[in-house]
């Protein structure tokens, strides 16, 4: 329900995954969201196998690191689609490579908002930190490649506010201007204490103004992390982003410094064909479960949560 909430609100940014339908059957729900093709923004660091491959992900993997125009454009398009859910008062606090896909033309979408946090007012705090148990226990390959983005007081299961959010903009930036997360280990525990106490290292082949932007979002204390006062707007006039036309990136107007090779919005190439090939096995119209009292029970545990858009809106 927190999810189907936060989709019903971000529906006006144009980087941020769109929900068309909500609707619930006896035994599951659904959502019918953007189709986003281009792949996932993102890589994987050597010998973690095939964990949390995907699209940025993908091209990333490939590249290895991004020109610093293109990490550039990236992080300006993910900066104001968190700017502008903390504008809602909604922190987001699962950026990651893998949340962050790629149209079809080369646009920045976030997907995923399971993990956010609404309510927290621009001064607010909170200590909770809802999701499955798997992202909690921080244990495992998929726990320790997730938790290398996350904030030191998150970690320490300390108060924090929305520049978590911010933090985690710094770590996927890193990532994409010199190929590894900035606290990256291959020992889990060594990575968690250079989260906690090592400060990231900036080396010389990023421009002054990276390194100083990367430099502000990566402070260990919330307090003095850039976004901590003005949130997106210490972000906005920084001089890394100094190129970047803000009502043009908004309007699509900048040209993405990378196309994808699709066909076109429908094409397949960027998904696994593990799941492509699934069958439709929860179609409505094969859905013939029986109908018990257990399930008539489950039916009602979520009031309120279809939703379909407005007749001269409806999904084609």
């Amino acid at each position: 329900m927190a999810e189907r909430s936060v989709l019903m609100k971000n529906v006006q940014h144009p980087f941020l995954v769109g929900l068309h339908y909500s609707f619930q059957t006896t035994d599951k729900l659904y959502f019918v969201l953007d189709y986003v093709n281009g792949g996932e923004v993102g890589v994987q660091p050597e010998g973690t196998g095939s964990v949390l491959s995907g699209p940025l992900f993908y091209h990333l993997q490939r590249e290895r690191v991004f020109l610093e125009p293109r990490a550039r454009f990236y992080a300006a398009e993910i900066a104001s689609a968190l700017g502008y859910l903390h504008s809602l008062h909604i922190v987001y606090r699962d950026l990651k490579p893998e949340n962050i896909l790629l149209d079809s033309q080369g646009h920045i979408v976030l997907t995923d908002f399971g993990l956010c946090k609404e309510g927290l007012e621009p001064n607010g705090t909170t200590s909770t930190f809802c999701g499955t148990p798997e992202r909690l226990t921080l244990q495992g390959v998929c726990d320790a490649l997730v938790s290398q983005y996350l904030a030191p007081e998150v970690l320490q299961k300390q108060a924090y506010d929305r520049t978590v959010d911010w933090w985690c903009l710094g770590s996927v930036l890193y990532e994409m201007l010199y190929g590894l997360p900035p606290f990256y280990s291959r020992n889990t525990a060594e990575m968690y204490n250079n989260i906690l106490h090592k400060a990231p290292v900036l080396k010389p082949n990023v421009s002054n103004a990276g390194r100083e932007l990367l430099e502000g979002l990566l402070q260990k204390d919330r307090c003095s992390r850039l976004g901590a006062n003005d949130d997106f707007l210490e972000l906005k006039y920084h001089s890394f982003f100094s190129p970047i036309n803000w009502d043009d990136l908004m309007d699509k107007k900048v040209a993405p410094p990378f196309v994808p090779s699709v066909s076109g919005p429908t094409d397949l190439r960027h998904f696994d064909p593990e799941f492509t090939h699934l069958p439709v096995s929860a179609s409505l119209c094969s859905d013939s479960a029986p109908v018990t009292g257990s399930v008539r029970e489950a039916a009602g545990a979520f009031p309120g949560f279809s939703y379909g858009p407005p007749s001269d809106h409806a999904f084609m």
